[in-house]
């Protein structure tokens, strides 16, 4: 209120009207400027048509202004052009995506301003500011431009407001100013959900003459977004769009006669009935019921019940007969205010009844279509888990075979059973709204459940252990120390990691640890952002240097992640002072550059290692991996270089985690620069503790192990099923101009930073595995093999993602007509099959260094092996 006196002063003074205009689910743009101009509700693959809008083939009001011959302008938001494409006689677009600009993107629209004022040679001038938006995005609600930028906006609104005066005063005719908003957003600046914040968006009428002076009832004045677009059709005189559902605002036609209110009314029910015609086929309201009321003098409304068909018809032909009655009156001029009122809210009765049952109606869709759909998905769920049950019992009976000596060792166990137990209670879960909403305490629950079974497994060996020599209790109680270590920082990071965020939807409000370091200050989350990168650093040569062979090639991999380190880090310490700070060219610059290292550095690493690593040709696995010795034959041994591939994925592992993690840094929030280093901390435990796991558990259950934490991590780090909690500001990083490509890509990359780092740690997973319990026939060949080491590390995400789409696909179809299904069912399918493209880009990773580490090392041992030579 302080920050635009101006339109407070329109609203004290009677000039204006305004309204909560509630906005619909998604609330992102394209889909609200649709509303708005068509009166109709889109679906929900708007989201992504937002970021590559095509022309509005609906009805809509602008197509109807062209009908009329109105001549129109347009200055600033872009989609408005691709929405209107050769609609207006003058524009100029800006883009709404490259929210660093917040200055430029408004004086693109204020510099035309003056000019078109001063013309008149337009009918309807569309003025769209972004600056607002950006500035949220960038620092959120309490950011310290929003005070400003609403002062501009308040500006402009006195500018265009004083012009609309002097040309009234000038006999110019009369002009109407409808300031509107297409969303609202979060604390943090976001939007996109469904919450309060998000969809109280503006609809405030200045010109309307309707001289209300009392304002104060601005704060329960609350319509439908889609209630402006019948509003302005009718205030003009022109037809209401088709497809519209919305109903005309009370409070705006208090300028017209009592005739044309009544109207109006009956213009906008006439088309609401055509709609309900159209989707309810035989519907016909000439004989209703409520016939008999025609001549009731005593009653003014008559209770409606039955179906939807009755109902409907009652409340239409009761405004109508009251309308008749009142219109028979008026001929002897015998009508009372008091029939005016009641014919009024019979109309209101039936246009808000129709309104909310056509909003609902638009996601009925073609059930046989939508069947068939997930027949295909059932069928492609069904054969992934088929595979991983043939690929168990070829495995697991064998090394039942191998190792007949260890009773019970392939009997279900407490962890297998809670695996399972969680896919259960996931697809449970996925039917009740506040459990989709809230799911981020699901994985939380899951992950500290699953540690504390991976002690309880760990305890239970120490006797097993004491029962043996002293050389073997020495390495069995080290083994056993290492698991228990292991263990411990799993619980211990898992816990931060839940406090750090309040996520979800209804709890944000709570204190958390993020919180409570913005309240610190920044230089405080700056330097836990240095901490962070520089214990990457450590953790990542540490690791390295554990590797213990090859040292040469291993220095030089260590230093490129040096340097890729250092750079990050220099970044952090010139540019990361603020949001607004690093927007500046040199700051692009210096991101581009870490971009181009990290890249280098990456596939430079994927490529080359295979190439550069040492082979022996002669020696076996005797000595270095005792794990392997155990299990695999000397012929395959010597044949194919399992040992050299261990070691090449290991590092490579190491590239993709560690570059991974400092891309993270350099995108995600600064605030999420220690959830990142406490995942890539878990990573590494449970790494060490599978090295030593072996026997102990199934290796589909260490697969699905690492999903879970990878979607623990994803929900540790602020994100929710709502959209409002996408960081849009952080896919500009980088960036000196806007491309929907780069920026989808860097969206997609923040948003699921979690679950694709513990996707690429599959690759570590595969050189540190204990296939001590791995029996390899004689003759096996590399596609046994390959089979062997990539069968369940690519199986298992797949068929754990199978499952949940396909059950929450089923649970969408069933809860289609639910009250939530835009603000909540909706956003969680989005997020859903967004997690499937991520698992399916990483398994193809995983995959694919997999193969090619494999032919090339095999390749070049074939090579050595004919020619006889050995480099040692």
């Amino acid at each position: 209120m302080e920050a635009m006196p101006y339109i407070q002063s329109l609203l004290a003074n009677g000039a204006a009207i305004g309204y909560h205009a509630k906005a619909a689910p998604p609330t992102v743009t394209m889909p609200r400027l649709k509303a708005i101009v068509s009166g109709a509700i889109g679906g929900f693959l708007d989201v992504a048509f937002n970021f590559n809008t095509q022309a509005l083939l609906d009805d809509n009001l602008l197509g109807q202004f062209l009908k009329f011959g109105w001549k129109m302008v347009m200055l600033g938001d872009e989609t408005w052009l691709k929405l209107f494409p050769g609609l207006f006689i003058r524009h100029d677009g800006v883009s709404s995506f490259f929210v660093k600009d917040t200055v430029q993107v408004d004086q693109n629209v204020s510099r035309h301003l003056v000019d078109e004022l001063s013309r008149d040679d337009w009918d309807l001038l569309i003025l769209h500011y972004l600056g607002l938006d950006h500035v949220g995005h960038i620092g959120g609600r309490n950011s310290i431009l929003m005070a400003p930028k609403l002062l501009e906006m308040d500006e402009v609104v006195k500018m265009i407001h004083t012009s609309i005066i002097m040309n009234q005063e000038n006999g110019q005719g009369e002009t109407l100013l409808v300031i509107v908003s297409d969303h609202g957003m979060t604390e943090n600046g976001n939007h996109g959900g469904s919450s309060y914040e998000e969809t109280d968006s503006l609809a405030l009428f200045v010109g309307l003459r309707n001289h209300i002076s009392d304002y104060a009832s601005y704060n329960l004045n609350t319509v439908s977004q889609v209630d402006i677009a019948p509003t302005l059709a009718l205030l003009f005189g022109v037809p209401i769009p088709k497809n519209n559902v919305g109903v005309l605002i009370s409070g705006t036609f208090e300028s017209f006669t009592d005739d044309q209110q009544l109207k109006a009314l009956e213009l906008n029910s006439w088309q609401l009935l055509r709609l309900l015609q159209a989707q309810l086929p035989g519907l016909s309201c000439e004989n209703s019921p409520c016939d008999s009321f025609s001549h009731d003098q005593g009653s003014r409304k008559s209770k409606c019940n039955g179906s939807m068909e009755i109902m409907v018809c009652c409340l239409y032909r009761n405004a109508v007969v009251l309308h008749n009655s009142w219109k028979s009156k008026d001929v002897s001029r015998s009508y009372s205010r008091e029939d005016y009122s009641s014919i009024v809210a019979a109309y209101y009765e039936f246009l808000k009844t129709a309104s909310e049952w056509l909003s609902r109606r638009v996601t009925d869709k073609p059930v046989n279509l939508l069947a068939f759909g997930v027949a295909a998905m059932l069928l492609s769920c069904l054969i992934l888990l088929c595979l991983i049950f043939h690929i168990c019992k070829e495995f697991y009976c064998r090394e039942t075979q191998h190792f007949d000596s260890i009773s019970g060792m392939y009997t279900w166990n407490l962890a297998e059973t809670f695996i399972l137990g969680v896919m259960l209670i996931l697809v449970i879960s996925m039917g009740s709204s506040s459990m989709v909403e809230e799911e981020q305490y699901i994985w939380h629950f899951v992950t500290s459940t699953l540690d504390l079974l991976l002690l309880r497994k760990t305890m239970q060996s120490l006797p097993a252990e004491k029962s043996r020599s002293s050389f073997r209790l020495y390495n069995g109680t080290k083994k056993i120390g290492f698991q228990m270590c292991s263990i411990f920082v799993l619980v211990i990071s898992g816990r931060t990691l839940r406090g750090w965020h309040q996520g979800g939807v209804n709890w944000t409000y709570l204190p958390d640890i993020s919180k409570w370091l913005e309240q610190a200050g920044s230089n405080y989350i700056k330097l836990i952002q240095l901490i962070s990168g520089l214990l990457m650093i450590s953790l990542c040569l540490f690791s390295l240097s554990l590797l213990g062979l090859r040292r040469k090639l291993v220095m030089v991999v260590g230093f490129s992640f040096l340097v890729s380190g250092l750079l990050l880090l220099q970044h952090i310490m010139l540019y990361q002072e603020n949001a607004f700070v690093s927007s500046s060219c040199s700051a692009t610059l210096w991101v581009q550059i870490i971009f181009a290292v990290l890249g280098i550095a990456t596939i430079g690493t994927f490529m080359a290692l295979p190439w550069l690593m040492p082979i022996c040709v002669s020696r076996t696995y005797s000595g270095h991996d005792s794990h392997m010795s155990t299990s695999v034959p000397i012929e395959i041994q010597k044949k194919y270089p399992l040992l050299e591939l261990k070691d090449s994925l290991f590092v490579t592992g190491w590239a993709y985690m560690f570059c991974w993690c400092l891309l993270q840094l350099l995108l995600q929030q600064p605030i999420n620069s220690a959830p990142i280093l406490l995942l890539l901390v878990q990573i590494f435990a449970i790494m060490i503790y599978s090295s030593y796991w072996g026997l102990h558990h199934k290796q589909w259950v260490e697969i699905a192990a690492l999903y879970y934490l990878g979607m623990a991590g994803h929900f540790a780090l602020g994100n929710s099923n709502t959209l409002a909690t996408i960081d849009v500001a952080g896919a500009f990083i980088g960036m000196s101009s806007y491309s929907t490509l780069l920026s989808g890509i860097l969206m997609f990359i923040i948003t699921y930073a979690s679950p694709i780092l513990f996707l690429l740690s599959m690759v570590m997973y595969i050189s540190v595995k204990d296939t001590s319990y791995l029996v390899i026939p004689q003759n096996a060949d590399s596609g046994h093999l390959l089979k062997i080491m990539l069968a369940f590390p690519c199986l298992v995400p797949l068929g754990v993602n199978s499952i949940l789409l396909t059950a929450y696909t089923v649970v969408l179809l069933l809860m289609r007509n639910h009250l939530f299904v835009w603000s909540v069912f909706s956003p969680k399918y989005l997020y859903v099959c967004a997690t499937t493209v991520c698992v399916y880009i990483g398994v193809s990773s995983v995959a694919g260094t997999m193969i090619y580490s494999f032919l090339v090392l095999a390749l070049r041992k074939r090579m050595q092996g004919s020619s006889g030579i050995d480099p040692r």
